[in-house]
């Protein structure tokens, strides 16, 4: 009965999310300034700067920001903070996030991880049972050991110290005017709410997400957040100290302690010490275009770096002729097959794993090329060998990340960019509250099996102070020339990779603009079966690709791509229609 029950509440969630797009309109009524920029075909044009996230109200507060001369870092902390009050169920203070810089003046990118850690006490067997078998995943979720130490203000506060323009107190008061006078429920919302049981969620986050019967606010229902109100008070006086020491940090703590199935053995040390890092990016050439992104510990901008490199000298991928051909799907699906079995072996914290330098190696590259068939599928790979590794350097981890998270592009006035990727982890995360905000369940994207599916230890496996590995992939995009031309980025666990796969080919190869690459139909392989996104035109394709020897499921890609491009003279920005989010700017 269980099995059923979970197995409804996905085909649920799969549903009221494809049934998202059709709802926007009617979750939050924007002023007309809020409606100005858009052109018909739902492609926002701007000349002096651009917001694009995943809510209106958090787009509306970037662009308010933008017009008192803000950053796009500046920017960014003022839509991070109204995503947590507006969309909770898959960003803010409890979770974690990946920042890509492009400083216009000084012509460099910067990547900022803040990343969610493990506490001190982690050890290898975190989420094995005493039989020493790996315990359920929704066990783990809603238990205290999923809970990371969040990191999403500290990275937010190293990059306003690094590229911030207005003081920091202003960056909150969008944020704290909302959660003291209320949002409209939004219909996303309410449906992810009504696919959930009220009891899984802590007495606090049950009393603010349900009403006293158990049943979810409704949309359009005034939500006020008096608690989240106080606790940016809080922090826009004294900075991030705020969140990491005192009663806040105390307060992260005391949800782990408490919460359901087993504790987290979160300290008040393990708060107070966690630090954002910033690391080199990760950069790659594509058709003559330059691509940047995060480095380890997330695994995306590596994962589709590696994809295309693999596909780049193959006929059949670029020109309008071969947008969503067949063939092009096909070898882009087996250079991600190849690109994942890497990935899923080599990639985890560099901090306390080596990971290899040779996976953009030419020669490696070109020696996992040979395995692509322009007219069969290939079986599940293995790992390669890169430069770097010696032979079983790590074992095939088990992780299984879920679809959450959000995604943040910006460009301001100035012409410097933000490409931010924010997550709890799953929908509504642990579904631990604390002062108004939501606890992550990063922990559970940790191998659970840390000795490997082969015997072998996990790269993956978790570790006292430890980041798990992630997909995100905020990524910034160079023309030829050098110049500032796409920031993009998407929700969506470990189908990121596809997804900015996808939107890559369509912007470079296919010619597409900000919006209707974000639209295009989802697809990709993680390794194993090739999925195609359920819609009136996968049918056809995924009879031509039964012929190439694919398994082809049909699933529910639910991407939340948010895509900012600078063309003739002008920005261009496209929110997923599958979404509630919007393009902003002037």
């Amino acid at each position: 009965m269980k099995a059923q029950m979970t197995a409804l509440r996905c085909f649920v969630l799969a549903l009221s999310l494809l049934l998202a797009p059709s709802c926007p309109a009617q979750e939050v009524s924007l002023s007309p300034e809020a409606e100005s920029g858009r052109s018909a075909k739902g492609l926002a044009l701007a000349q002096k700067f651009m917001v694009a996230a995943a809510h209106p109200l958090a787009a509306e507060a970037g662009r308010e920001i933008l017009r008192k001369g803000g950053s796009a870092v500046d920017g960014a902390i003022a839509v991070q903070m109204v995503l947590g009050l507006v969309e909770p169920q898959s960003s803010g203070l409890g979770g974690g996030a990946f920042i890509v810089h492009w400083d216009e003046t000084a012509k460099a990118v910067t990547a900022i991880d803040g990343r969610e850690s493990a506490p001190a006490s982690a050890t290898p067997a975190r989420f094995l049972d005493a039989s020493g078998a790996p315990i359920p995943f929704d066990t783990a979720v809603r238990s205290g050991l999923s809970v990371g130490v969040p990191g999403v203000l500290r990275a937010l506060e190293l990059a306003h110290k690094k590229f911030g323009k207005l003081p920091w107190p202003v960056l909150f008061e969008p944020a704290r005017k909302l959660a003291r006078e209320g949002f409209p429920v939004g219909a996303r919302l309410n449906a992810l709410l009504k696919i959930e049981e009220p009891d899984r969620f802590s007495k606090a986050a049950r009393d603010y997400f349900f009403d006293e019967t158990g049943a979810p606010r409704a949309p359009g229902a005034l939500l006020r957040n008096p608690a989240y109100e106080a606790t940016l008070a809080k922090i826009a006086q004294e900075g991030s100290k705020a969140l990491y020491e005192g009663e806040i940090a105390q307060g992260i703590v005391d949800a782990v302690a408490q919460a359901p199935f087993a504790q987290g053995g979160m300290t008040i040390e393990d708060v107070r010490g966690y630090q954002a890092k910033e690391r080199d990016a990760t950069c790659f050439a594509y058709r003559r275009r330059k691509i940047c992104g995060m480095p380890p510990p997330s695994s995306g901008t590596l994962t589709v770096a590696q994809t295309l490199k693999l596909v780049e000298p193959l006929g059949g991928i670029e020109g309008p002729n071969a947008r969503m051909s067949p063939q092009a799907v096909h070898l882009i699906a087996e250079a991600q097959k190849l690109a994942f079995a890497d990935r899923n072996r080599f990639i985890a914290d560099p901090d306390f794993v080596t990971v290899p330098h040779g996976l953009l190696d030419a020669g490696y590259l070109e020696e996992r090329r040979n395995l692509i068939s322009r007219a069969r599928a290939m079986d599940k790979p293995q790992a390669g060998m890169p430069p770097g590794v010696s032979k079983r350097t790590y074992g095939i981890d088990s992780t299984h990340e879920q679809p959450g998270t959000s995604h943040i592009s910006i460009v301001d006035a100035q012409g410097n960019a933000v490409a931010m990727t924010t997550t709890i982890e799953s929908a509504f995360g642990s579904r631990l509250m604390t002062h108004g905000f939501l606890l992550n369940n990063e922990l559970t994207d940790f191998s659970f099996n840390p000795a490997g599916d082969d015997g072998v230890p996990a790269a993956n496996r978790v570790e006292g102070g430890k980041r798990p590995r992630s997909s995100m992939a905020p990524l910034i995009v160079f023309d030829p020339d050098g110049r500032l031309y796409a920031v993009t980025g998407s929700p969506g666990g470990s189908r990121i990779i596809l997804f900015m796969v996808k939107t890559l080919v369509a912007l470079i190869d296919w010619d597409m603009d900000a919006r209707e690459s974000a639209a295009l139909e989802n697809f990709g392989s993680e390794g194993g079966p090739l999925q195609l996104e359920t819609g009136a035109s996968d049918f056809w394709i995924a009879l031509v690709l039964k012929t190439y020897g694919h398994q082809v499921v049909h699933v529910a890609m639910t991407s939340g791509v948010h895509t900012i491009v600078r063309r003739d003279g002008h920005l261009e920005g496209g929110a997923d229609p599958r979404r509630e989010g919007a393009a902003l700017g002037d």
